[in-house]
């Protein structure tokens, strides 16, 4: 899962070693360039640092930077090997993964099999509350490690997992998926060197927070989240590949985007990757060439909590709210014409995508005050965002939006990180629409339906609407066991078309990414999963 905290979405220090007083205050810079770390903004994780359990954009940017994923993606969305050797097939269900010699873990043990296998493992046990838990479930034995409520397990290791030597193990699925290959440069699929397990087998408070990985950069000391304000790394000179041409990267941690935003203009921050909108006005003026504006695979949405919240129950009010929504002013005005109007619950970056699938995505005021008056809608809304981004002022012009076309009250509220308010959404301690965004975790059609709005999702994912339709994962399940993409598109798209039905969720905006850098540095490169591109940068002295 890959919710989307920032204004950019897709979407992520300390302040110690810059001699900075307070999250986002202003530096007293020491030192010549070439003394200094890169230094990144970032929102806090959700949670502590675990490739299982760190899945939003924040957490997946730090593991990302600390691990090396099986397989990367070309900017066309093409899949090549990276750590994996080979990855072979010849049914799509039953698949062998050999990893490249040289790896080694951050405190110099080798990268072996078994790693992976023992955190696919993990992650898919019920009882270890892993975010990740559901991005297991076609692997063979996953319902051993998942059985009914109230039953306990009877093993810790799904039986379609082998270890055939140290260099290769072999995954068998329960039926075939054609998909497989792609999702594995997603980060669930980062293996752990076995330092990270206690005694007991679970992972440790001190593994969470300084996680050994086999990627770029390793930890310097720990990080205590809500304390900290900084992530410390340096660069792992053991890595086999392409390595950083800096020493030392730092993640600072913002609640605010325009104190971030006026850090980069004071040169006491190199990289901001989710501009505000008010930023993106004038940033392209004052950056120049080191302004980033180019496509992105995110969606932003207003949701609905219709699993414990019957406000939303009548798809017909959904409809309306939908229609009431000025998606291209928004995206125009508000975001400077850095968005593009929300038409399908599929970016249009990936195959699958359709223009102006979703019929109820335009703007037709007098439809959506007949359609919502006639349907007995609310006469009262909430809607919640985080504001530890810039989601304030596109909240703010939907809420006036459905005040003015729906004749109704709309509460705004404020959630001071993201985190809180998928926490709240998880626990069932807000019941009000809310935003919403993903961010692709591989490129495929099937990322942006199974795990959103799958049934499984509820509890083994990020469908925080509660939405669940039987025809709809029956159309999944055919699309993974489709021959062909062709075949598996075909499936996807239909439950897409369910998806444009039901309204769970509102497609509101396509993102792009909105990015600007320092003068301390050059060759920003952001890819398609939305992360930095550490061995691109260069320093300048």
């Amino acid at each position: 899962m890959r919710i989307v905290k920032s204004a950019r979405p897709i979407a992520g220090v300390a302040l110690l070693a810059l001699g900075l007083t307070a999250c986002g205050g202003q530096a007293t810079t020491s030192g010549s360039v070439g003394d200094q770390p890169v230094r990144m903004e970032l929102r806090e994780p959700q949670k502590l640092l675990y490739p299982g359990d760190s899945l939003e954009t924040e957490g997946s940017e730090v593991m990302a930077a600390i691990f090396a994923p099986l397989v990367n993606y070309t900017d066309e969305g093409k899949v090549v090997d990276n750590v994996a050797e080979s990855i072979k097939t010849s049914d799509s269900r039953v698949w062998t993964i050999r990893i490249k010699p040289g790896y080694t873990w951050h405190n110099g043990e080798p990268l072996i099999a078994q790693n992976y296998v023992d955190s696919w493992n993990y992650n898919a046990n019920r009882d270890n509350a892993q975010g990740a838990n559901g991005s297991f479930i076609r692997v063979e034995g996953w319902s051993d490690l998942n059985p009914p409520e109230g039953q306990p397990l009877k093993t810790k290791k799904m039986r379609g997992l082998r270890v055939i030597d140290d260099r290769t193990f072999q995954v068998t699925l329960t039926k075939p998926f054609s998909q497989f290959k792609t999702m594995l440069g997603y980060g669930v699929f980062f293996p752990v060197p076995k330092a990270a397990l206690g005694p007991d087998g679970k992972i440790t408070d001190e593994y969470v927070k300084k996680p050994i990985g086999q990627g770029y950069f390793k930890f310097d000391k720990p990080y205590n989240k809500g304390v900290d304000q900084v992530i410390e790394l340096s660069r792992y000179d053991r890595f086999p590949g392409k390595k950083p041409k800096f020493d030392k990267l730092q993640f600072k941690i913002y609640t605010d985007s325009e104190v971030a935003f006026n850090d980069l203009r004071a040169g006491d921050l190199d990289i901001h990757d989710s501009l505000s909108p008010a930023a993106i006005a004038g940033a392209k003026a004052e950056f120049g060439e080191r302004y980033l504006d180019q496509v992105d695979a995110g969606v932003g949405y207003i949701g609905f909590p219709l699993q414990f919240n019957n406000t939303y129950e009548n798809v017909k009010v959904r409809e309306a709210i939908s229609l009431a929504i000025d998606r291209r002013t928004i995206s125009e005005t508000v975001f400077s014409g850095t968005r593009a109007p929300a038409d399908d619950f599929i970016n249009p970056l990936i195959d699958g995508y359709r223009a102006n699938a979703c019929t109820v995505c335009v703007y037709d005021p007098a439809r959506a005050r007949a359609q919502y008056v006639e349907n007995n809608g609310p006469k009262v809304l909430e809607l919640g965002y985080n504001s530890d981004d810039a989601h304030k002022e596109w909240i703010e012009a939907v809420a006036n939006n459905l005040r003015a076309n729906l004749g109704v009250k709309v509460k705004v509220r404020s959630f001071e990180k993201f985190a809180t308010m998928f926490n709240d959404l998880g626990d069932r301690r807000y019941g009000g629409m809310f935003r919403a965004g993903w961010a692709m975790d591989y490129p495929s059609a099937e990322n942006y339906l199974s795990p959103i709005f799958s049934t499984v999702a509820i509890e083994n994912g990020s469908n925080f609407s509660g939405w669940s339709n039987k025809e709809f994962d029956s159309l999944l399940v055919k699309g993974d066991t489709a021959p062909s993409q062709r075949e598996s598109l075909k499936y996807y798209q239909q439950a897409d078309d369910i998806l444009i039905k039901e309204l769970p969720y509102i497609p509101v905006y396509f993102y792009r990414t909105n990015a600007a850098f320092s003068q301390n540095i050059r060759g920003l490169k952001i890819n398609m999963l939305n992360q930095i591109e550490w061995a691109e940068i260069e320093k300048v002295s």
